[in-house]
């Protein structure tokens, strides 16, 4: 017997499956200790914050009767082996970037960034306006998961480099270290792309295992110290233009709680998606000039560059149109960014524009 068909038949008891009326639900009581692994080294900048925030969010609005106990990437179980971890049921929940588990369904990558993708505003406006949500759930259910939206990068920097790149060619044969349908984009160019977890990066980089790496933003990457191994620096990436991070709880657990704890986890799902967004947000800048004035070159691609990356990340978004779900949720995605679009470039994006140069 499966754990869906156990907690079914124990929900019900022997007594009650015989009964005329339907029984209430009955769910487990008492405290409870929730484990959460993540894909994130501890004290990770940024990413841990978030998993540590989610956690200790269910906590404390669950008066203690939920107490999530999180482990980091490596402790219970490889920064890539959370997702089969909770949907086995070895785990109760975790806490990662969803487009590492593009291998399980391409999917996937729509809950973190699909290049030429959404913004972080773009992306929350699908989310909980225009369907989102639900098509997360409906992808999760497939593997016995419950998932929210539960942080964010923000624009992620196009990375740090060994040498300038001024043409598409320059990726060819580049070791490069980039995860989900981005990363597939930048193999169409002859990159070699590794997904390397996070807190592995630095070392792959500065042993010269790869020739560059994307991280998140200038204030989660000079934490990680990259500027100590070279000074070139793309801010501007076509990769991820904003990156969700998810929290999603194995379904049989999450059923087997009450309604009240179910929404508990909804909310600090949320909640922690904007915290972690304004965390992100409100560093980069100040981050951004620490490095520059510390030697760093801030650069941008070339436009050739980005004909290139536009063109690498169609035929890969191509690939995958076959599948239904993925179809689904390709073009429910980008015609909710469609719609979102034109409003912010003409109010927001004209704003920034004129305040900018009117401001100096």
């Amino acid at each position: 017997m499966d754990r869906r068909s156990f907690l079914k038949t124990s929900a019900l008891g022997g007594s009650a499956a015989a009964a005329t009326t339907l029984a209430a639900p009955a769910y487990a009581q008492g405290k409870r200790t929730l484990t959460m692994v993540t894909s994130w080294g501890r004290g990770l900048a940024g990413v841990f914050d978030s998993a540590q925030r989610c956690a200790d969010s269910i906590t404390a609005m669950s008066d203690g009767n939920l107490t999530v106990e999180i482990k980091a990437a490596g402790e219970l179980v490889g920064a890539f082996e959370v997702f089969d971890a909770v949907s086995s049921g070895q785990a109760d929940m975790y806490h990662a970037a969803d487009y590492y588990f593009v291998g399980q369904h391409p999917g996937y990558a729509f809950f973190t960034a699909v290049p030429f993708g959404m913004t972080a505003q773009e992306m929350v406006n699908w989310y909980y306006q225009d369907g989102g949500m639900e098509l997360h759930d409906e992808l999760g259910s497939i593997f016995g998961l419950k998932s929210f939206l539960a942080g964010n990068t923000g624009a992620q920097a196009g990375g740090w480099y060994s040498k300038e790149i001024n043409s598409p060619d320059d990726f060819n044969g580049l070791k490069f270290r980039m995860p989900g349908l981005g990363g597939k984009a930048l193999g169409k160019l002859g990159a070699s792309v590794q997904n390397i977890p996070g807190s592995e990066v630095y070392q792959a980089l500065s042993s010269g295992a790869i020739d560059g790496t994307e991280w998140i933003g200038p204030w989660a990457d000079e934490k990680a110290g990259f500027q100590e191994i070279t000074k070139v620096y793309y801010t501007a990436g076509f990769h991820e233009p904003n990156a969700g991070l998810s929290l999603a709880t194995n379904r049989d657990v999450f059923d087997s709680l009450t309604p009240a704890q179910q929404k508990i986890i909804e909310i600090a799902a949320g909640e922690c998606h904007q915290w972690n967004l304004s965390q992100f947000l409100a560093n980069n800048g100040a981050a951004l000039q620490r490095l520059q004035s510390g030697g760093v070159k801030v650069m941008e691609f070339p436009d050739s560059v980005w004909d290139a990356f536009g063109a690498a990340s169609q035929e890969v978004l191509d690939e995958n149109m076959g599948d239904e779900l993925f179809k689904k949720i390709h073009d429910s995605a980008m015609a909710s960014s469609a719609s979102s679009a034109g409003w912010l470039d003409l109010s927001s994006g004209v704003y920034t524009t004129q305040r900018n140069r009117v401001r100096g």
